[in-house]
């Protein structure tokens, strides 16, 4: 009877490890081989339970009166219950591993049958809950907790250390006493550290400037039927502009223009070449804000050339360096153009109060220079306004125009520059420059009266910052 008993409980042993191996209990027991100490474990105490109930049907059999063994106390079967129950579970297990309609669910609680009767909180829990959550070991469990709680030797809390994940023994932790050593020392911070302040005062100046070469070549062969006469000319202009504006009260804009020509006169035979455009000017201008466009100006102006000028085949000096030379001051207000969304801007200047000087270095060039005659100076006051505008009418075509007026009431003098400049890249542009001036304190001439006019075209280099 042993000897059966013991091939028993192997072989369920041997049928829980092939469904280990069906259903991969591993996902249960994390580590194989403490699901091969759980078998070895299951075996022993399966045949110690097996004993034990033997020896209780043994004992029951002897003593229990014959019809309560012929009828039973469960649904009036011949033999004893707990048998009855112990192959029922046995029934249920193996329709589990080889019934086609097995639950994995029914398998994951069936090994606690086989283990010593344990009391598990979660059965009763389950139970009393909504719905049937039971699986079949489970109901089994239910049933001895109800009608042979004597048969319950333990709680899931005792044996919960025994369930414990199997874990590998982890290395041995080596210390090293001096740790110290192998630690970055922390650098000591002073308590105050010295601190550097670096101020930076705004600049309010700002530069800007325009340098021009250019160039230009006539042929007319000696047969043209319009007759001609060819030459060659070059322009060289510089215009530089330093402005300070500190963007609350005051602002002081300075200009120097510089502007020098020449050209080769084949038909003179007096002079090789003459001058076409000889200029320098110099113009600063001081402004106390009155609101946000007008500004209290007072106004410096000073132009005059670099050599000296002839006419074809005469000999007659018409001008030259500081002969005459134009000084003139004027107090009046300032008006900022920024118009058609910032493409025309400048300044217009309105003095209705200027003192203006006229000089010459030669004094026989006097009376020519509306100066009376054997004198240097002329010191006269009026009137006088500028307006300076710059207009993009488009992206490689600009207009600059300056329109200078001054009187005295008794004379006066009005000069409009126009400048057309195409620029074709940064570099390489076009110029046309077109120059109307009249001066009634001049000598009147019989053709032109006191109107004057000078106009050129040129082409070459240019660059701007």
């Amino acid at each position: 009877m042993l000897f059966l008993i013991f091939v028993l409980c192997d072989t369920v042993a041997k049928l829980l490890k092939r469904k280990h191996k069906i259903l991969k209990l591993h996902h249960l027991f994390v580590f194989s081989g403490k699901y091969n100490y759980l078998c070895t474990t299951m075996k022993k105490r399966c045949l110690t339970i097996l004993t034990f109930l033997l020896v209780l049907v043994l004992g029951t059999q002897a003593q229990l009166p014959r019809r309560f063994l012929r009828r039973g106390t469960f649904g009036g079967r011949d033999s004893n219950p707990v048998v009855e129950q112990y192959r029922d579970s046995l029934k249920a297990l193996h329709d589990s591993i080889y019934g086609s309609k097995a639950q994995p669910s029914d398998f994951t609680s069936s090994p606690r049958l086989f283990l010593p009767p344990t009391f598990y909180k979660d059965i009763p829990h389950r139970a009393l809950s909504v719905g049937d959550s039971l699986s079949f070991a489970d109901r089994q469990l239910l049933n001895v907790y109800l009608f042979h709680p004597e048969l319950v030797e333990q709680t899931d809390a005792q044996i919960e250390p025994e369930d414990e994940q199997y874990t590998e023994p982890q290395q041995p932790i080596t210390r090293q006493e001096d740790l110290s050593d192998h630690v970055a020392p922390v650098p000591i911070e002073p308590e105050h550290t010295p601190v550097t302040v670096l101020l930076k005062k705004p600049n309010f100046w700002t530069y800007n400037g325009d340098y021009l070469l250019q160039f230009m070549q006539n042929y007319v062969s000696g047969n043209w039927y319009k007759g001609g006469e060819s030459n060659y000319s070059a322009l060289a202009s510089v215009t530089m502009e330093a402005n300070y504006n500190n963007k609350q009260k005051l602002k002081w804009e300075n200009k120097l223009e510089m502007r020098f020509g020449l050209q080769s006169a084949r038909s003179d035979s007096l002079h090789n070449f003459k001058t076409t455009e000889d200029l320098f000017r110099i113009t600063s201008k001081l402004g106390i804000q009155a609101s946000k466009r007008w500004y209290y100006t007072l106004q410096f102006l000073a132009y005059s050339q670099f050599t000296h000028s002839y006419k074809s085949n005469d000999p007659t000096l018409y001008s030259d360096f500081l002969a005459p030379l134009n000084v003139n001051l004027s107090l009046g207000m300032d008006y900022n153009v920024d118009w058609i969304h910032g493409r025309l801007k400048g300044t217009i200047h309105l003095a209705p109060l200027a003192y203006n000087l006229k000089y010459t270095r030669l004094v026989e060039l006097s009376e020519r220079l509306g100066i009376d005659a054997g004198h240097h100076v002329l010191n006269d006051f009026g009137s006088e306004f500028t307006i300076d505008l710059t207009w993009q009418l488009m992206e490689m075509l600009q207009w600059k125009t300056r329109l200078y007026g001054y009187t005295s009431y008794e004379r006066a003098e009005l000069e409009w520059e126009n400048t057309f400049v195409f620029k074709f890249n940064r570099w390489i542009s076009a110029q046309l420059f077109v120059y109307p001036r009249f001066d009634d304190g001049a000598q009147r001439d019989g053709h032109h009266g006191y109107w004057q006019f000078k106009e050129y075209a040129s082409i070459g280099f240019q660059y701007s910052f």
